[in-house]
């Protein structure tokens, strides 16, 4: 099966790459889906044990954050009970992948992290040779490495996933480009030495880019002064983003990146996703999702903003 990722119209949490998508098949995560897809879901057949659960994972966006840690949680004991079939491992990769969408607690994050490794270990996916890890490899790496939980996996496409985290890390801290912002303004991130520079990759589509970018605007507000640059891409054309800015009152710049080739430098398929450089250019912090206002001051902590 062919899908072409772009056709989608959707990059949330690595919608980008065509390997995720098998795991998302009735979960609701697809905000945009062509017939051909909505055709595929259909055919996934759910048992008694698995559908109530997929039901709620479509639902958790709408519950408050207290209740959508609480439920994640259970669902991810829930999912680790389930027999061992494909849809365990579509309906582990599908949580894991909406319980990075803000603060919902250390705890919640590390049962997700431990159901995801078990469902890996009782279903290994092999990987193309030559190419990237299998996405649900690369989603428990990443929320290892960014969340900060533990995870136990003797296999060797989590291995290359963390591995190439690493390699992409290395290269994003080497990265430069110039981009012209709406004000036509150009912007060079090498030549923002000496300032703490924060990347936000994002689109007026993506409703957690939208849910996080009141704490953006507060931060910038608050941190201007003391050296802090807000640099924030979409690849999407002026004409849908100024509107949606001038509507939101952001007041940090927006850069404009509609051939994606930035957004292909560093690697992003999946947004919100941001990057935080120190003063001397290194890069100290990063998000894989949406973070709030406490998550983002602990990343400029990090690159020395107090």
């Amino acid at each position: 099966m062919n899908i072409n990722p772009l056709s989608l119209k959707l990059r949330v949490r690595a919608a980008a790459v065509l390997a995720a998508t098998l795991y998302l098949f009735g979960t609701g995560l697809l905000l945009s889906r062509p017939a051909s897809l909505r055709a595929q879901e259909q055919q996934i057949i759910w048992s008694n044990r698995e559908k109530p659960i997929a039901d709620q994972i479509r639902g958790l966006r709408s519950l408050p954050d207290d209740v959508r840690a609480r439920t994640t949680k259970n669902l991810a004991l829930e999912i680790r009970q389930l027999p061992v079939t494909p849809n365990k491992l579509r309906l582990a990769n599908s949580l894991a992948m909406l319980s990075t969408e803000g603060d919902f607690g250390h705890d919640m994050l590390q049962e997700v992290a431990t159901t995801l490794a078990s469902a890996l270990r009782e279903q290994p996916i092999e990987g193309k040779r030559g190419g990237n890890p299998p996405r649900p490899y690369l989603e428990l790496a990443e929320i290892a490495r960014y969340e900060h939980v533990d995870v136990t996996l003797d296999d060797p496409q989590y291995a290359g996933a963390i591995s190439k985290i690493e390699a992409d890390n290395e290269r994003r801290e080497q990265a430069d480009f110039t981009l012209t912002g709406l004000d036509g303004k150009p912007w060079t991130l090498k030549e923002q030495r000496g300032k703490v520079v924060v990347l936000n990759f994002w689109a007026t589509w993506c409703p957690p880019c939208r849910k996080e970018m009141p704490d953006l605007e507060t931060l910038y507000r608050q941190f201007k002064d003391q050296g802090l640059v807000i640099l924030a891409i979409s690849d999407e054309d002026a004409g849908k983003v100024k509107p949606f800015i001038a509507q939101q009152k952001v007041t940090y710049p927006i850069l404009l990146d509609p051939g994606r080739k930035v957004n292909e430098l560093f690697q992003i398929e999946g947004i919100p996703k941001t990057f935080v450089y120190d003063r001397t250019g290194k890069l100290v912090a990063q998000s894989i999702d949406m973070r709030t206002r406490a998550q983002f001051l602990a990343m400029l902590s990090a690159a020395g903003l107090q």
